[in-house]
């Protein structure tokens, strides 16, 4: 069952702003609740669809609006020049984002749907969101796609007990061999990351509407996850 954003599902309320998700819920049973991370465009449909899938394999999934605060909360077309993306997001404030998550993941452990266990699902921009969240916002495991920037954040590291995968394609335009060797070197050492690296894969190569989307990457990058769910469940 889903239930879509318009129906109402609110996480906080601050004045006249509403911070909303889509929840994508299992038919029959409790799952490990997911907590979805969509890209700098919004929540669209690709990380809805995502959600759907999930919610099919018995997994509670939420995909909360984490531009909620900003000056314009809505999507942004992929087809659309990236400069207001960019904008929005040299405006948005992470502590701020750590706080929303926990709220999201409070919702999820609440749900009847979950079996109180949470995974954050973070990718580019939001992918440092998950590195994040795995570090500030408890979750009990962590899964960043492409991320941006977390080699600036690696003092947070320490605070990672939970398992973190990491997944870059090496003929990303906007992540840099350099990012990821800094980011491997400030993680070195640390038995609860994995470290997945995807030969001829571009940027967004996991999302199936984005010109970069590489298949038989997506579905071992799926293979991967599906594998830590399991085990966090």
């Amino acid at each position: 069952m889903s239930v879509s954003e318009a129906e109402g599902i609110v996480l906080a309320v601050d004045g006249a702003r509403r911070f909303t998700a889509y929840v994508a819920l299992p038919a029959t049973g409790r799952g490990v609740g997911l907590l979805i991370l969509h890209d700098m465009f919004g929540p669209g449909p690709p990380f809805c669809d995502l959600a759907d899938d999930y919610a099919r394999k018995g997994v509670c999934a939420l995909l909360p609006n984490l531009f909620w605060r900003s000056q314009h909360t809505g999507l942004l077309s992929y087809d659309a020049t990236h400069q207001d993306a960019w904008a929005r997001l040299e405006a948005f404030d992470l502590d701020d984002a750590v706080a929303d998550m926990r709220s999201a993941v409070a919702w999820l452990r609440a749900s009847p749907s979950c079996t109180g266990q949470v995974v954050a699902l973070g990718f580019c921009f939001s992918g440092l969101l998950a590195f994040l969240a795995a570090a500030r916002a408890g979750v009990d495991a962590a899964v960043a796609f492409y991320s941006l920037g977390i080699s600036r954040h690696l003092d947070a590291a320490p605070r990672i007990a939970c398992p973190l995968q990491l997944h870059y394609g090496l003929a990303d335009e906007h992540v840099p061999r350099a990012e990821i060797d800094a980011v491997a070197a400030g993680l070195a050492g640390k038995d609860n990351v994995e470290l997945h690296l995807y030969s001829g894969a571009g940027h967004s190569f996991f999302n199936p509407v984005r010109p970069m989307y590489d298949a038989a990457a997506s579905a071992l990058a799926v293979h991967r996850i599906d594998a830590l769910l399991a085990r966090i469940a």
